[in-house]
């Protein structure tokens, strides 16, 4: 992980493609979109990036012969011990460790098609995931099946409700309306949430994460580039992963997951406390890991997100923590934790558009994964 003597790399640029369902618009073509993009708002020619990282769908190097990247000297497919922000962090601690200066990092999914790199051959699930076989032989095939199990145990030890987890699902809707990419954006009532169709108890549609077609890219760059950026650069100033021990259900404290690990790591690398945050853009494949990572972060004690969240109050826009401004996974749409970053990298330079809160904030807090695999980034303008 990043050592905090060296100057933290920045995040110069950002870039988006269009975001849509069933869009039939080949991976390549977006991930261009995307790449392009950032790398101009970070004030950089496509010659200037000397690293690739990628979680998928396009590989690092198709990527770079349809940007005119000659030789990007260090590229590759990354899923490590920070889960889907793995390459995120490795581009980091590349460039702090003076290896490179400007690493490419995108991710691309598609709702047809495959969203990642396939294996290698002879290839095996991470320690991590060793469990999976015993979750799947008792026919729960699903994540949903798998964090409905955490769920339904934490409203058991804590008394967690329905409706607590349904303000998480109607912040994100109401957050989205401001989005002009999110692909949902009426607003839904608690009774709409309550009504909505059973996907695996407790967990309803409007608990899980809206797959669609897009990319998001970024450009980490040395410290010293901050001011040549265009629009400015976000510090990076901690980060957290954990393939954590227990896999999915073995662990001590169940339900806990690798997120309680990750986000030790990363307080444990800064100064800053969760006071300090200003925002947070936390994974919400499903709304109870928007709960768990609230608790996990230090936002609230061990048992208390569903008092934090009940009534939308303290998540809202103007609250003492917004939450996932631009709408989340649940209603903007699944780009795997790559949109949550995105967007806090835009507030913090100001640059948000239509999602922009009434006070820019200075310090936020990015978080992906769930289970047994998690990771988390500090950020700062």
């Amino acid at each position: 992980m990043i050592e905090a003597a060296r100057p933290a790399p920045v995040i110069s640029g950002t870039g988006i493609s269009g975001i849509g369902r069933r869009t039939g618009i080949p991976a390549a073509d977006m991930t261009v979109q995307a790449c392009t993009a950032a790398i101009a708002d970070a004030g950089l020619k496509p010659a200037d990036i000397d690293g690739i990282i990628t979680l998928g769908d396009t590989p690092a190097a198709e990527a770079a012969a349809l940007l005119g990247i000659a030789d990007p000297g260090d590229f590759g497919t990354a899923f490590g011990s920070a889960g889907l922000l793995t390459p995120v962090v490795q581009a980091a601690e590349a460039v702090a460790s003076g290896r490179l200066r400007h690493v490419l990092v995108y991710r691309t999914v598609q709702m047809i098609g495959g969203t990642a790199q396939a294996p290698k051959k002879g290839a095996k699930l991470p320690d991590a995931l060793s469990d999976v076989g015993y979750l799947l032989a008792a026919h729960a095939y699903s994540a949903a099946n798998w964090l409905a199990l955490h769920c339904r145990r934490h409203m058991d030890l804590y008394g967690t409700t329905k409706e607590q987890l349904g303000w998480v699902a109607i912040n994100a809707r109401r957050n989205a309306a401001r989005n002009p990419l999110a692909v949902y954006r009426e607003p839904i009532t608690m009774d709409d949430y309550l009504n909505a169709r059973p996907v695996s108890t407790p967990l309803g549609l409007l608990d899980c994460d809206v797959p669609v077609d897009g990319s998001i890219a970024l450009v980490i760059s040395v410290a010293d580039h901050r001011r040549n950026a265009p629009h400015g650069a976000v510090a990076i100033e901690a980060s957290g992963g954990s393939s954590g021990a227990g896999g999915w259900f073995s662990r001590a404290d169940y339900p806990q997951m690798a997120a309680t690990d990750a986000a030790a790591q990363m307080w444990s690398k800064t100064s800053l406390k969760p006071a300090d945050v200003d925002l947070a853009e936390l994974y919400d494949g499903f709304s109870f890991l928007t709960l768990a990572w609230l608790e996990a972060l230090g936002f609230c004690a061990r048992g208390e997100s569903g008092p934090f969240v009940d009534g939308g109050q303290r998540i809202a826009l103007d609250g003492e923590l917004p939450l996932n401004t631009y709408g989340g996974q649940l209603s903007a749409g699944r780009m795997h934790g790559y949109w949550v970053l995105h967007e806090a990298c835009q507030q913090l330079r100001g640059c948000a558009g239509p999602t922009s809160l009434a006070t820019r904030p200075e310090v936020a807090v990015v978080s992906a994964g769930g289970g047994p695999i998690a990771g988390c980034v500090l950020l700062s303008c």
